[in-house]
């Protein structure tokens, strides 16, 4: 990924209306298997600008894991600590290490046997009993230039994620999709895209101006089905595997 985008990624993490949307679900998730303030060893497996490390504190201590300099020097700005530069398929950290791992919308940007070793490395650090918090970008067929700007290599049905899980030895406890209530609009710009000359234009460039609040809580709002129900489709999947023992 461009380095441009990583600097876009720092500065609407905390405010862009995808980011808090994805944040109110992933803190209801995780609500629904530990307490706040809680003690949990969490690695944030491809953290980026450490936007998600601020969050996750809340139930443990946070190492943040990622291959770019650049992106954990800005995780660094933020306050987020420690940090290691390594890639999440070689992982240079001790087995059994961690309660929790987090890996959000990073193994959509891995070819697929470095997805294979990722995964599996995530086995290793877990600890028995451990899990795993997966997001991933859903359906192939909705790739658009956002993915093209953030270098996607594959977008994934339910049923690829929860085999990935299985075949990486950890026991799937929930698979759903998420982002449905906007996933029509989103859905007709993505297949409308191909109507024009391709670009690669991220959409963290898109000025969404005064609709910012509203397609947050829209987002948010998934946060209280999620983790107890299934959603049947959306822009994206969230996961959770647990190592067994």
């Amino acid at each position: 990924m461009r380095l441009n985008e990583y600097e876009l990624m720092y500065q609407l993490e905390d405010r862009l209306w995808w980011y808090r949307g994805m944040r109110a679900i992933t803190t209801a998730m995780l609500d629904r298997y530990y307490a706040r303030p809680g003690c949990l060893r969490i690695l944030d497996a491809g953290c980026g600008t450490g936007g998600a490390m601020s969050f996750l504190a809340q139930f443990g201590s946070v190492v943040g894991v990622d291959l770019l300099p650049y992106a954990l020097r800005l995780a660094g700005q933020r306050g987020a600590a420690p940090r290691v530069c390594a890639s999440v398929a070689a992982l240079p950290l001790p087995a059994a290490a961690f309660d929790l791992v987090t890996s959000f919308d990073v193994l959509v940007m891995l070819p697929p046997e470095r997805e294979t070793a990722a995964l599996a490395e995530i086995g290793r650090v877990l600890a028995p009993g451990g899990r795993l918090l997966l997001r991933v970008a859903a359906n192939d067929w909705l790739r658009g230039a956002h993915d093209r700007a953030w270098r996607v290599q594959h977008r994934y049905t339910a049923g690829e994620v929860r085999a990935r899980l299985e075949r990486a030895g950890l026991d799937v406890e929930y698979v759903s999709y998420a982002n449905m209530w906007l996933f029509p609009v989103a859905a007709l710009k993505r297949l409308s895209e191909r109507l024009w000359a391709p670009s690669d234009q991220s959409e963290l460039t898109v000025p969404f101006g005064g609709f910012d609040r509203l397609l947050g809580a829209v987002l948010a709002s998934e946060a209280r089905w999620l983790g107890r129900r299934r959603l049947p489709m959306g822009l994206s999947l969230v996961a959770v595997g647990r190592k067994p023992g």
